[in-house]
């Protein structure tokens, strides 16, 4: 880290936009006139910003770094960080774009779709709406996606990844499936700045080509990622690093309903307590603690309202695995 006064635990750049989650959706939809869903609400969404609240409850100082339009979701986004203290001093308010708003189809297994507007600024989001000079604010950054926002290709993120290495920053990253068929290979140079990373299984397998877990693993480390934290599951996470591989398991007695941001929740579990000084381990049983909230209610955010309720899951875990 820094040895200049940070003024934020962490500054998170990605997606801040507003979700209509529909639950339970089933295959049918299609072939009915009418279709009754058991409610229809405006949720905020978007990786960067599930992180931004999540961390924020936790007890951290959160700076989110996004763009969106002057319009209504625009400010619904903006009403949600301010209520919940989340640091909207670099998010770009540009009215040129469009807030994104994506609808979820959830079925009643918790799985769910996303459709979302390529017109929006989940897909106009780029390097150019970034304060570079920001990162000198915090501790951590946080890249919440790679390949959500379909202009951050290789040559953005190392940009920015180099100016947050040049402040002494550590560098976390989650990701999704790719939009536009970017493969491993177009983002290897970036995850070579990565200190923590935090793909799932199935995403992971698909940019490695490879289906066995530790093989996965292993090639998204010799990309030169320090920490690959693999999600996977009902099982817990994967984490393969300089000191070898180890698997460690999830809450045991969680019922899905909704698995909208649950990696986010892990996601932000995990720089949570990195924030408060635990080892890998430590950090890793927090992430699948905080994700087993997250999932037993609907909504990205609305599981875990405060710092209490995942050290109640925690207490669980432990006794569970006793």
């Amino acid at each position: 880290m820094s040895k200049v006064d940070k003024k934020l635990d962490i500054i998170i750049i990605g997606a801040a936009i507003v979700d209509l989650p529909l639950r339970p959706v089933s295959k049918e939809v299609f072939d009915v006139v009418s279709y009754p869903v058991d409610g229809i609400a405006m949720t905020i969404g978007g990786d960067a910003l599930n992180e931004s609240t999540i961390i924020t409850r936790l007890g951290h100082k959160v700076g989110l770094m996004s763009a969106i339009g002057v319009d209504v979701a625009g400010s619904f986004v903006l009403s949600h960080c301010h209520n919940n203290g989340i640091d909207t001093t670099y998010i770009k308010q540009d009215p040129e774009k469009t807030t994104s708003i994506n609808v979820g189809l959830v079925q009643a297994d918790g799985e769910r779709t996303f459709i979302t507007n390529r017109q929006g600024s989940l897909w106009k989001f780029c390097a150019d709406d970034l304060d570079m000079s920001a990162l000198k604010s915090a501790k951590i950054l946080s890249f919440a996606s790679i390949f959500n926002n379909p202009l951050f290709d290789n040559d953005a993120m190392v940009k920015v990844f180099k100016k947050a290495k040049e402040e002494g920053m550590t560098i976390c990253a989650d990701m999704v499936s790719p939009r536009l068929n970017e493969t491993l290979e177009d983002i290897k140079e970036a995850l070579g700045y990565v200190d923590y990373f935090f793909p799932n299984f199935e995403e992971a397998s698909e940019m490695a080509g490879e289906s066995e877990e530790a093989k996965v693993a292993d090639i998204l480390y010799n990309c030169g990622v320090k920490n690959v934290i693999m999600k996977i599951g009902k099982r817990g996470c994967y984490i393969r690093n300089a000191q070898g591989a180890m698997i460690v398991p999830a809450c045991k007695g969680v019922t899905a309903i909704d698995t909208i941001g649950a990696g986010d929740n892990f996601a932000s579990g995990f720089i949570t307590a990195l924030l408060d000084g635990k080892d890998l381990r430590e950090c890793a049983i927090y992430a699948n603690c905080t994700a087993a909230v997250s999932v037993q209610y609907v909504g990205a955010t609305e599981g875990v309202q405060n710092k209490d309720i995942v050290e109640e899951m925690l207490t669980k875990y432990r006794e569970d695995y006793k």
